[in-house]
């Protein structure tokens, strides 16, 4: 018997004996890729390369550069650091916390001293050993129970938690070597892989760094990010205040009925810290004259104003909310990207000149008429609505380009407080799997894409590389001009997001190009307890996405 394999890389047919894997035929179909092989779609599912066939399918081979390829890159690079910290610490943790500066901070519990150059050197030199022997990566089927007991052996309770509470009767892990783990996705074949990473001390902790996908046999650049690593920090102490560093324990509140209790605190907190960054901008009333809110796709800005204008006028001033988005330049005026298509994320496509001459305008008491955009002509015309600012009054402007320096060239700083948004997810699958910040915004996006703007999840996730080049560009770059940073992530919101976002993921269908990315995402979401929102308060961040707001939008 055979089984007829399509190569979607090379446009060829074909037949090979069945039970023959990707490993057997990838060199057969002769694949040149810029990089390694790492795994292959299978009728768009993410494959590794010991996948066997037993029916006919198209396949496509990927390598670091393709988003699945690296994630299948930097889960193993995971297991290796993780097998390689056990190695040269046995009695201490390996935590991986979160991304930052195009790696991954992690942070040794139980060293309980700090981190030295020899102790990083010692870690990266075992790695360095474990990837030079090439050990294989063997994803091995067991009864759940054998899984639970493997993972308490070796320290990871909350994994061995969330495995008993898929209620499955049998779970894959894998072994490398005597050391057994589980990242929640595919591997590469073996350590050999995994030949270009780096590794070096960061704040407190360590940073994993990986290849530049542009640049494979070469690490990512990186730099500190003292206000967005503060943010992090600051958002895991709330994590451990409510007792939910990890998906196992928010799934423990919720199947105990006290999911109420997660949704009060979080949204408690939300708005202490926006209360405080009113208080600080009520302090400084006499000098600043306008507050800057940025932030990337589905972060919550629109929200984020309205409650910010609600503690502001708590505390006496008086608060105009104006959107950049207003300010575009003519259609013809606006830059085109490198594709010949009009970029609207440029800060050129802003006219700063008209936007800084009605700020000065402003400040100077004038009365000035703000404009309105109009997308479907593409110019802008007067609104007929008027504005002067009286004493006590504040300008609060929403945009992407907030913290960019070249939006208010004629600007003194000191007349601005900038706020930077972003949904920095402060739980974790389990110690040693961080959510990605960036996952949890895609999310947010397909759920607020289908309800307001009729897009599907497939439209959503079709678009979201560019979205993300356009931040890589134009937002993150300026995030540390920031005043401050909010995080606009809810700690129980991935549970409450799971029921709206499974039914549009299932939708997308295998023939399309996103099924691997839906596929990811609702393997991600198998892992949360659904958390109902009843109790989600009406002048909630999250009601921006799910519907439901008491503030116009």
């Amino acid at each position: 018997m055979s089984v007829d394999i399509y190569c979607i890389n090379t446009g060829e047919k074909r037949k090979y004996p069945l039970g023959v894997s990707l490993m057997d035929i990838k060199d057969d179909f002769n694949v040149n890729l810029d990089n390694p092989i790492l795994g292959a779609l299978v009728n768009n599912k993410v494959k590794e390369l010991s996948f066997v066939f037993v029916k006919n399918k198209k396949v496509e081979f990927i390598d670091y550069s393709h988003p699945d390829g690296m994630r299948l890159y930097v889960r193993s690079l995971f297991f290796v650091l993780i097998a390689a910290v056990r190695e040269v610490f046995p009695q201490v943790k390996l935590k991986m916390m979160h991304g930052i500066s195009r790696g991954y901070y992690c942070e040794l519990a139980g060293l309980e001293r700090p981190i030295t150059d020899s102790d990083v050197f010692a870690i990266k030199s075992e790695m360095q050993q474990l990837v030079d022997q090439d050990i294989p990566f063997e994803k091995v089927g067991l009864p759940t129970e054998e899984v639970v007991e493997i993972c308490r052996k070796q320290n990871m309770r909350y994994k061995a938690k969330l495995f008993e509470q898929q209620g499955t009767m049998f779970s894959y892990i894998y072994f490398m070597g005597d050391q057994a783990n589980y990242f929640y996705g595919h591997m590469v074949p073996s350590t050999g892989y995994l030949k270009v990473f780096d590794l070096v001390s960061y704040y407190d902790g360590l940073l994993l760094r990986i290849p530049n996908p542009q640049k494979f046999h070469e690490v990512q650049s990186y730099s500190k990010n003292d206000k967005l690593f503060e943010i992090f920090q600051e958002h895991k102490d709330w994590a451990e205040i409510l007792n939910v560093p990890n998906v196992a324990n928010l799934n423990e509140y919720t199947l105990t009925g006290q999911s109420g209790d997660i949704i009060k605190i979080s949204e408690a907190l939300h708005e202490k810290k926006i209360a405080e960054i009113a208080n600080v901008i009520y302090e400084r009333k006499d000098q600043v004259k306008v507050v800057l809110i940025a932030g990337p796709s589905a972060s919550g800005k629109t929200t984020f104003c309205k409650r910010l204008m609600v503690q502001l006028a708590v505390n006496g001033l008086k608060p105009t909310m104006i959107s950049l988005d207003d300010y575009f330049v003519d259609r013809e005026k606006t830059p085109r990207d490198e594709n010949g298509e009009y970029d609207f994320e440029s800060i050129e496509a802003i006219d700063i000149e008209y936007f800084n001459k009605q700020l000065i305008q402003l400040f100077d008491g004038e009365v000035v008429e703000l404009p309105k955009f109009n997308f479907t002509v593409g110019t802008k015309f007067p609104s007929g609505k008027k504005l002067q600012l009286h004493p006590g009054s504040i300008l609060v402007v929403e945009g992407i380009h907030g913290m960019n320096p070249n939006l208010i060239p004629h600007i003194r700083p000191e007349q601005t407080y900038k706020i930077f948004l972003s949904a920095l997810t402060q739980i974790s699958i389990d110690d040693q799997n961080h959510i990605s910040t960036t996952d949890n915004r895609l999310i947010r996006r397909m759920i607020r894409d289908s309800k307001y703007r009729n897009y599907s999840a497939q439209e959503t996730i079709r678009r979201w590389p560019s979205v993300r080049l356009g931040e890589e560009k134009n937002i993150f770059p300026y995030q540390e001009n920031a005043d401050v940073m909010f995080n606009s992530a809810l700690i129980y919101e991935l549970a409450v997001l799971k029921k709206y976002a499974e039914s549009l993921l299932k939708n997308v269908t295998e023939s399309q190009a996103e099924f691997s990315e839906s596929n990811r995402l609702l393997k991600f979401f198998s892992y949360f307890k659904p958390i109902d929102d009843l109790e989600i308060p009406p002048t909630s961040l999250i009601r921006e996405f799910l519907g439901g707001s008491s503030f116009t939008y």
